[in-house]
């Protein structure tokens, strides 16, 4: 397992965004889904060792609400927030350009600056991105449903926070989630206000993904229960440099359920630009 250096950078708003780094070379930002507990070591702790054997800088952000950044209660939680703070912590941090890897939110985001600062991207790897469609979509979704739970409050428990993990993935790889996965997001938890998922708004980006000309990798579960893999065509059907891979048997978290694919198939998506 790496060593992680950690930096936290005060940004507008007077909200803190906390950073881990491990590894050498061209810089790769991994950003992470939404979620009780979510963090960016919690989502993509399977996935460092390989990138940074294969020579790349990780770069593991908090989002604020999420892990060891600032938690602000009685505010919305707008996609605006999460990229704007992300995007000035980053530049604080030293980088300029770099290429960018997101998973459902963190898709999401990944695209927002893609719009808003494309001189910043290099190219962009997606696991089932959010913000491509209604938020009423999503809100539909059966795995949103399911997702409902007594976070928040007193009687959440390691228990509750184990079943919210579970019904990420698919049925076949439920009992394999690890338990120090469980106790580190049940930690992030416990610190999380509620405002984060309840307060979250986030606009329809499908109609710009055409002004997206980056080369873009789209990962997808095909049984994901939180952000249909019918969305995967979108970035087919609309951007200029854009391919998928879609994966049976499994749900949200391609880059968990589908580890070592998910790192082979992205190395050799990043290689194509060195």
């Amino acid at each position: 397992m790496q060593r992680f250096s950690e930096t936290t950078y005060r940004v507008s708003g007077g909200h803190d965004i906390h950073i881990k780094e491990t590894g050498s070379g061209q810089p790769l930002v991994f950003i992470h889904g939404s979620g009780p507990g979510a963090s960016g070591l919690s989502n993509f702790r399977h996935n460092v060792d390989a990138f940074v054997a294969a020579g790349y800088r990780v770069i593991l952000p908090d989002l604020i609400g999420y892990g060891a950044s600032s938690k602000p209660e009685d505010i919305d939680y707008t996609l605006a927030l999460f990229t704007d703070t992300l995007h000035e912590a980053l530049e604080r941090h030293g980088l300029t350009r770099a290429a960018l890897l997101g998973n459902s939110l963190g898709g999401g985001v990944a695209l927002r600056m893609a719009l808003d600062a494309p001189a910043f991207i290099e190219r962009l790897i997606l696991m089932a991105p959010g913000c491509v469609a209604s938020f009423e979509t999503y809100a539909a979704m059966p795995g949103i449903s399911r997702m409902r739970s007594n976070f928040g409050g007193p009687d959440f428990d390691i228990d509750e926070q184990r079943r919210l993990i579970r019904n990420l993935v698919h049925p076949d790889f439920a009992s394999r989630i690890p338990d120090d996965l469980a106790a580190e997001r049940f930690a992030v938890a416990r610190t999380q206000p509620k405002d984060v998922l309840t307060r979250m708004r986030t606009p329809d980006l499908g109609p710009h993904l055409g002004e997206i000309d980056k080369p873009i990798l789209v990962l997808w579960g095909l049984d994901d229960e939180f952000c249909p893999e019918a969305h995967s065509r979108l970035f087919l059907e609309r951007c200029v440099n854009a391919r998928t891979i879609s994966f049976a048997r499994t749900g949200h978290w391609v880059q968990l359920e589908r580890a070592n694919e998910f790192n082979a198939y992205s190395l050799a998506f990043l290689a194509e630009c060195h």
